[in-house]
């Protein structure tokens, strides 16, 4: 049978003092006339018995709870959302607080249950957030409470809300580049499409084109052509084998994800061409393929760990302005860009 809880009267019997005199030491509270004698008594005797205060009756009295609920679609099945998770988790515990992670499964009963579960269990704010940047619009059961958007790009949410900088990560793209001396056969490859067959889809994309044609044109430049194809390594394989065969042989490669880049490489293997001898290339999420390439592949890092810790450090500082936070996202570099190759026909 487990030991019973040692509670704060048995603390304040023990220690010879009363029990309000008890909670207003272990609570820190100095605007008490309590003798530093009695203060160390009851300090000691906590220490001694083991006491720890009952959070969840502090909570009740205090309507504060020091817990924090991090509610997603499918981020807790990605291969990215630990990262996402560990960031969240340090900074709460690096504030004395505790996260609770649920999933919905994109499913709206799941998800009014989870977040009524959180309520009915006091978590002083909440991050809502998805597995990748979309449209997602917090329900009406979050009206009024502390809540930060991770991942959504629901303007009309009257709070903060924190995304990747995916502009500055096209920007950090092309850069790249740039400084290795390209100039001309650039060309980039998956385009503005992350899903096609969803609206939200291209916002990823969009950006990333942007910021790299934006670098170009500051260097006088531009690419000199895009193929089209969604994310995927079996898509990239076609797209480049496709340029190929036309006759193009691409100076440097701008790559919309890594998965993407695996098909890219493989197409440029096989047609006998070199990384980064005769192509340059460069790619956006810093996963797990993009070290073990060969050659390792220079890419944006999508900053998960910072995303996710910049959601929880916006709920503990009390900023609850209506405001973009845009996360930097910050190139990787490996052995995939070189200077153009002088003798190139």
């Amino acid at each position: 049978m487990p030991a019973s809880r040692v509670t704060l009267a048995d603390v304040a019997r023990r220690a010879g003092v009363s029990r309000t005199t008890a909670s207003f030491v272990m609570s820190d509270r100095t605007d008490m006339r309590i003798s530093d004698e009695a203060r160390q008594r009851v300090l000691a005797v906590a220490e001694e018995l083991g006491y720890r205060p009952n959070l969840t009756a502090r909570g009740l009295r205090t309507t504060v709870t020091r817990t924090i609920g991090l509610i997603s679609d499918t981020i807790a099945t990605t291969q990215f959302a630990g990262e996402v998770i560990h960031g969240a988790l340090d900074t709460a515990l690096a504030h004395d607080h505790l996260l609770f992670v649920v999933e919905t499964s994109d499913d709206p009963a799941v998800e009014q249950r989870l977040i009524e579960g959180m309520l009915d269990r006091q978590v002083d704010a909440l991050v809502y957030a998805t597995m990748y940047t979309r449209v997602a619009t917090p329900p009406p059961a979050l009206d009024g409470r502390r809540v930060v958007l991770l991942n959504s790009l629901d303007e009309t949410f009257d709070g903060p809300r924190v995304l990747p900088d995916e502009l500055a990560g096209g920007r950090n793209a092309a850069a790249a580049l740039v400084r290795a001396g390209h100039t001309d056969g650039i060309y980039s490859i998956g385009g503005r499409h992350l899903i096609p067959a969803t609206p939200d889809g291209a916002w990823a994309g969009r950006l990333r084109m942007q910021g790299a044609e934006e670098v170009l044109a500051e260097a006088g430049l531009e690419l000199s052509g895009t193929v089209e194809c969604a994310w995927e390594a079996a898509d990239g394989y076609a797209a480049v084998s496709g340029l190929l065969e036309t006759g193009i042989r691409p100076r440097a490669l701008i790559c919309l994800t890594d998965r993407l880049t695996l098909g890219v490489y493989q197409a440029l293997q096989q047609a006998g061409l070199r990384i980064p001898e005769d192509v340059s290339v460069v790619s956006f999420d810093d996963s797990a393929l993009a070290s073990w390439l060969r050659p390792g592949l220079t890419s944006v890092a999508l900053p998960h760990y910072e995303l996710g810790k910049a959601a929880v450090d916006l709920l503990l500082n009390g900023d609850q302005s209506r405001a973009v936070h845009r996360i930097d996202m910050p190139i990787r570099t490996r052995q995939s860009v070189a200077p153009p190759a002088a003798d190139r026909s």
